[in-house]
């Protein structure tokens, strides 16, 4: 299993999300996967990102909440979470 670091930023990401009414619980049953090594499921459109984000990839916890994480070292480093508008400004 993945050791899993999350940045100061995904962490306030996450925080506005809950505000935002979103349940954590839905992010949570990614995150596990993600540690655990499983695919994804199609639902979640996992893809590897390009320009300012290559290196990182993303996925979609619902239609309008997205993940940016990476993984490396047997680590999964979790960016940033919040709607499109949120994190490509």
């Amino acid at each position: 299993m993945r050791s899993i670091r999350y940045s100061t930023k995904f962490k306030k990401n996450l925080e506005l999300m809950i505000r935002r009414g979103k349940d954590v619980e839905t992010i949570k049953v990614v995150i596990a996967a993600l540690a655990e090594g499983r695919m994804l499921d199609r639902k979640y459109k996992d893809h590897a990102l390009t320009g300012n984000f290559v290196g990182f990839r993303d996925c979609h916890i619902e239609p309008d909440w997205i993940l940016i994480y990476r993984i490396e070292d047997e680590i999964l480093y979790l960016e940033k979470t919040g709607t499109h508008s949120d994190l490509f400004r």
